[in-house]
């Protein structure tokens, strides 16, 4: 397990700090280049502001690192993004790298999008010192181990200024903090993180079609939230809009067994359908990772309690 010290503009920490309740932000990096292999899910990450503050300011638990267009970052987090609107996000991205001409331009940029799930901000008066082993010039932060002199002393000193806070959020978060220096590891996603690990764990296409086109492409819930549904990755499936929608109405399904199956309501109610029944009894593409394919369980209830087959 580690703990992470990463710097950040006092801007990003301004606005989201004025928030309350977040379940999750977007902790990004405007290059689009570089990975982000440092932390494990679950890791301790902390927001240090950069001078004349230098001091760290919150945090949050790492859940996943994604490379986005900015339309994409925008749809999955929105101001959780650190701005109020989408152009103002825009524009701040356009700037860091350096784009002439109309906001939009900056639409399809690449960014790197670090999540974060249940962040914490602390109030001035609570800052940590940054450890005397920080390199302070670094653009990239610095790691340390959750077992080693640093890094137990920033897990303490994070608990206890969450402690001496006041509300369920602070402690919320001040449970978390030790729960995560009791060696335990924490896996909660957000929206906007089940978007970005559904999108990666499918390469970007359509579990069905195959369709590669970025903006007609959702993260589906099998269970939906509403039913109880959670924000998990075997929850989740990429799918084209067209099939989202139908798969959420019980127009299709999935059996548990990974078959697309397509139901005669469709055509008993609209008298059309072909370009879906064309694709009826077609294996799904699964992810790589057996951890984030479709639980079977969740199948299971899309047929048994969705589908009008």
């Amino acid at each position: 397990m580690n703990v992470y010290v990463y710097p950040t503009d006092r801007d990003w920490y301004d606005y989201l700090s004025r928030k309350r309740d977040l379940d999750e932000v977007n902790f990004w990096r405007p290059g689009g280049v570089q990975p982000f292999h440092q932390l494990h899910t679950g890791d301790l990450f902390l927001f240090r502001l950069k001078s004349p503050d230098n001091a760290i300011a919150g945090g949050g638990f790492f859940a996943h690192f994604s490379f986005a267009p900015l339309f994409q970052a925008w749809e999955a987090f929105g101001d959780k993004n650190g701005t109020p609107d989408y152009l103002t996000f825009l524009k701040l991205i356009g700037r860091h790298r350096r784009i002439q001409g109309p906001p939009d331009q900056a639409a399809d940029l690449v960014i790197g999008c670090i999540v974060l799930t249940e962040p914490f901000f602390l109030p001035k008066d609570m800052w940590l010192r940054v450890p005397s082993d920080y390199e302070v010039n670094s653009p990239q932060g610095q790691r340390y181990d959750a077992d080693g002199e640093t890094g137990r002393k920033l897990i303490a000193a994070a608990a206890d200024a969450l402690g001496a806070g006041h509300g369920a959020h602070v402690s919320e978060a001040s449970r978390g903090i030790v729960q995560f220096g009791q060696g335990v590891r924490r896996w909660r996603l957000g929206q906007g993180a089940f978007s970005l690990v559904v999108s990666d764990a499918y390469d970007r296409r359509c579990a069905i079609t195959g369709e590669r086109t970025l903006p007609v492409l959702q993260a589906a819930h099998i269970v939906p939230v509403s039913k109880g549904g959670v924000h998990r990755p075997d929850n989740g499936l990429l799918l084209r809009s067209d099939i989202h929608t139908l798969f959420d109405k019980g127009y299709v399904t999935i059996t548990p067994e990974g078959l697309f199956r397509v139901a005669e309501a469709l055509r008993n109610d609209w008298r059309n359908g072909k370009v879906y029944y064309d694709l009826d009894r077609r294996p799904i593409r699964e992810p790589r990772d057996s951890g984030l394919r479709p639980g079977r369980e969740f199948l299971k209830w899309h047929n048994e309690a969705i589908y009008r087959g």
